[in-house]
């Protein structure tokens, strides 16, 4: 370090040695990390066909009876094609009878299902099946797959009653 005389009356001035450079390191953003997509929710296809079995179950000519079937959803033809028939419009609680019979596409190992077959069905049977129509088509349905939190082990819930209003 070294000093030198200023002018009269002036402090020393002491001249410090410049600093050295320092290198620094060049700091890069680092790009954030990239969010993982999201999954895409899974699509389920859409079921158009429901498993039923009858409390009774019908009882054709020949004495056998068939209690397992299956119902389609019903279309807006299903439910309008029905008003135009005779027996409707004369009587309309014939209408579920006509409906059920559009609907029901497998009933035990019965050839053809039609309003006449549901017609001659036990009074417990039609009920329950129009309770079933009614919980397909109008409530959709309430059961829902899940998982376990604990496991992962998928299963069903029944999410709302069997009947009207229940949950």
């Amino acid at each position: 370090m070294r000093r030198t005389a200023a002018r009269a009356g002036a402090h020393p001035v002491v001249d410090a040695p410049a600093p050295e450079p320092v290198a620094v390191p060049e700091q890069h953003a680092a790009p954030a990390p990239a969010a993982a997509p999201a999954p895409a929710p899974v699509a389920q296809p859409l079921r158009t066909e429901f498993p039923f079995e009858l409390p009774r179950g019908y009882v054709d000519d020949s004495g056998t009876v068939h209690r397992d079937g299956v119902m389609r959803l019903a279309t807006a033809r299903d439910e309008l094609i029905p008003l135009r028939d005779v027996r409707v419009q004369e009587n309309p609680a014939y209408l579920s009878v006509v409906l059920l019979g559009r609907v029901i596409t497998r009933l035990g190992t019965l050839a053809m299902v039609h309003d006449g077959v549901v017609e001659n069905m036990f009074a417990s049977d039609l009920a329950f099946l129009q309770d079933f129509y009614r919980q397909v088509n109008a409530e959709g349905h309430t059961r829902a797959a899940v998982q376990c939190p604990h496991c992962s082990e998928p299963f069903e819930v029944e999410l709302g009653g069997s009947r009207l209003g229940e949950s």
